[in-house]
């Protein structure tokens, strides 16, 4: 079921580490992937080609700069992040307009995550309704239980559906 809605897509994968780069092609052999490993390559490719999702990383490609030129470009723009892997990074690729925020060392489900994605956008709900259920014991173990406390407000109003 999860390689379904994958199947035949395009999709951008911007990091500056090449091993990266080339685990994320492997696990997401089942799309047409174009690989950019600079920010000016990445911009070039979302105004020349056509995407589906946007896989981008925060830190080394200027990310947040990539994810609104994707989203001007109704590209689905997903951030994968290490190094700047926070609850604060994680609302703020929100508020931003990301479809997703994913941990990268949670990128070998990176298959599943897209398919949850676009199966949101089908659906015509928020891509972020499986967010917590994929991610919150994990946050619970990288940050202090009380992550959540600092931003009560944004989490109450979290989309869960």
């Amino acid at each position: 079921m999860s390689r379904d809605l994958l199947k035949g897509k395009t999709v951008l994968i911007v990091d500056d580490e090449a091993d990266v780069l080339e685990t994320l092609e492997d696990l997401l052999s089942m799309c047409e992937v174009v690989k950019a490993s600079t920010f000016e390559e990445a911009k070039l490719a979302l105004e020349t080609q056509a995407f589906d999702i946007a896989v981008l990383d925060i830190m080394g490609v200027d990310g947040y700069k990539l994810l609104e030129i994707a989203r001007n470009r109704k590209v689905i723009p997903v951030m994968l992040t290490a190094h700047a892997l926070s609850p604060e990074h994680t609302i703020s690729s929100y508020k931003r307009g990301a479809a997703l925020y994913v941990p990268k060392d949670q990128m070998v489900n990176v298959a599943e995550y897209l398919n949850d994605v676009l199966q949101a956008v089908e659906a015509g709900k928020s891509t972020w309704w499986r967010w917590l259920e994929r991610f919150e014991s994990y946050y619970n173990k990288k940050f202090e239980a009380e992550w959540k406390d600092k931003d009560k407000e944004f989490w109450r109003s979290f989309p869960y559906v």
